[in-house]
């Protein structure tokens, strides 16, 4: 295993950082289970794990505290995000002071901790003044709740916006940011990452394998079974009679060929990836069972070369998304029309 300084928060993390989105209700229920998999990951070396309220309503953070209860807690960097509406009821979810001040609060009792290493802003609350949120933050740091914090799946604009708003208000400033970045997604290369590397911010990274396209399963000219895992969620993301999805598989093809050519599996060359960029600090790997921890593991010892990077920016160029990962935040600009469009009686 490598280790990276997480931007300026002096917290030395692992570049693989185990994702527990999978573990609970939506992906593994077996308690047991994943507490083995959180122990075989520490045993490899990996100290950095990664968590959120939402997975799985809160059980996933349940599920870690229970993996991390003892000594194991103190060789661990710990990170949770809050955000996503908890419950029924006004007011349980979002970015104000008012829940991120009860969200942190219930994420030390389910993981059983005194304090969360990073908590993150799981997505941008243009309902709350960033002011509101930073300061807030800051609040819970002085307090002793959290160590550091940072955001998630927050656009370039945004991100910029929060770091001129601690200056010039003398509040403490996002530390980090969670991005999604794979080989299929690689838009963020345009402004997310050059605008983390020029504050200062430690990145980790979220869908390497791209919801599965990368994971070597799919291929163009090959039956797509679309009754089966997230396929059976979405299958209109995953119909190879859709055009988009037709230029994904295709590319997951060549793909796999250029990581056996190099001498390693598409999903290993897909977990290493991201780790090239020089603003990524971690990438994130989320397995539902051991074996797949297993395999994902394997993706520390491939460092891709200029040849492997040059045939990839062929196949993805720099900069584009063949694949929108699911989740990413879009402003209200873009999704309420009456932001886009003059009243009918002023056009």
């Amino acid at each position: 295993m490598r280790y990276r300084f997480l931007g300026g928060t002096g917290l030395e993390v692992s570049v693989q950082c185990l994702g527990t989105m999978m573990f609970g209700a939506v992906g593994n229920p077996d308690h047991e289970d994943c507490v083995r998999i959180v122990h075989a990951a520490l045993d490899a070396g990996i100290n950095f794990v990664d968590t959120a309220d939402m997975y799985s309503a809160g059980e996933s953070e349940t599920i870690v505290g229970k993996a991390l209860r003892g000594r194991r807690r103190e060789g661990v960097v710990l990170a949770t995000k809050g955000h996503f509406p908890m419950g029924e009821g006004r007011n349980r979810g979002g970015n104000s002071r008012r829940w991120l001040t009860r969200a942190v609060e219930d994420s030390l009792t389910r993981l059983g901790t005194d304090v969360i290493d990073l908590y993150q802003v799981h997505r941008p609350d243009p309902r709350t003044d960033i002011e509101e949120t930073l300061g807030v933050l800051g609040d819970l740091v002085r307090a002793g709740k959290i160590r550091a914090f940072g955001c998630s799946t927050f656009p370039a604009e945004e991100i910029a916006e929060a770091h001129h708003v601690s200056e010039r208000r003398g509040l403490a400033r996002f530390r980090t940011e969670q991005p999604p970045y794979s080989i299929l997604a690689r838009g963020v290369e345009r402004d997310v990452l050059p605008v983390a590397g020029r504050y200062g911010m430690g990145v980790l990274t979220w869908s390497p394998l791209a919801s599965g396209f990368l994971s070597g399963r799919y291929r163009a000219g090959r039956e797509v079974d679309l009754s089966r895992g997230r396929a059976a969620l979405t299958p209109a993301r995953f119909d190879p009679a859709v055009p988009g999805n037709a230029a994904k598989l295709e590319a997951a093809g060549e793909l796999m060929d250029v990581a056996a050519e190099f001498g390693c599996t598409l999903p290993e060359l897909a977990v290493a990836f991201p780790l090239v960029h020089p603003a990524v600090t971690s990438v994130i790997v989320g397995p539902r069972t051991m074996e797949q921890l297993e395999s994902l593991l394997k993706g520390v010892s491939v460092v891709p070369d200029d040849a492997v990077l040059d045939r990839i920016d062929e196949i993805v160029p720099p900069g584009t998304n063949l694949y929108q990962p699911d989740g990413v935040w879009r402003p209200a600009a873009l999704t309420d029309p009456a932001l886009r469009r003059r009243p009918a009686g002023d056009r």
